[in-house]
């Protein structure tokens, strides 16, 4: 069961897709946070994807400031910078914050079980919440950022805050990602470990950067069916069955 839903943010409305399970009863949920390019086909299809493994999926659009349905391409990132460096911190908290309080009024999701999973940028966004929500748990697709700042973007970096993160983090990152390189993975694990928070770092050994978008040049199938293998068994212990302890 597919829908669009609008949730209103301090910013204003915001367009939010939604893949309901087959199943009637309530269920966990997700909050399935975009990459830099958009709620285009492939968040569609991951939102799919999580429906039918049993997940209410909930999408929301980032970019609703600039305008609905906001979709850029994967081969011309000189069309997708004037929308990415608009996204800051304090917007992205906004946004999910909205997104997970229509989620959990959904008369279909159980309030109590409502994660966020996240891809590059969105990824970024997923360990924020993280760190500054209260999702019972999160998962970041090869999100950059979360160490370094950089340059003309306004997205701040995040390790200061890990003392914030309340639930269970799973990290996924690609070894051949040029731009996660792996003293940042190495810097990530270190901090969540110092802070004693719970969390499960994977790194992909062939997979780059969007290794797990089917869409993108960079789509490394192998790599992805791993990453998803994964992340459903831990989404199942950490957010499925944690209504049910």
């Amino acid at each position: 069961m597919e829908q669009t839903m609008t949730v209103d943010t301090p910013a204003g409305p915001m367009q939010t897709f939604v893949v309901l399970p087959a199943r009637d009863e309530p269920a966990a949920a997700l909050i399935v946070v975009q990459e830099a390019f958009g709620v285009n086909s492939h968040i569609r299809n991951v939102c799919r994807r999580l429906a039918a493994e049993g997940y209410a999926a909930f999408a929301p659009e980032l970019f609703h400031r600039l305008g609905d349905g906001v979709d850029l391409p994967y081969d011309d990132f000189a069309k997708v910078m004037p929308a990415f460096v608009t996204l800051t911190n304090e917007q992205l908290l906004a946004d999910m914050s909205a997104a997970l309080a229509a989620a959990r009024a959904h008369p279909r999701v159980d309030p109590g079980r409502v994660g966020v999973i996240g891809f590059c940028v969105g990824g970024f966004a997923a360990f924020l919440a993280a760190e500054r929500t209260d999702v019972k748990a999160a998962v970041a697709f090869y999100g950059g950022g979360i160490v370094h700042e950089r340059p003309g973007i306004a997205l701040k970096p995040l390790l200061a805050d890990v003392d914030g993160i309340q639930s269970p983090v799973l990290l996924v990152f690609g070894s051949q990602d040029q731009s996660i390189p792996g003293t940042d993975i190495d810097a990530i694990q270190e901090s969540l470990a110092n802070a004693g928070k719970p969390h499960t770092i994977v790194v992909m050994p062939e997979g780059g950067h969007g290794f797990a978008c089917d869409e993108r040049a960079a789509y490394h199938q192998a790599s992805a069916d791993e990453a998803w293998r994964i992340t459903f068994e831990w989404l199942d212990r950490h957010l499925r069955q944690s209504g049910h302890c």
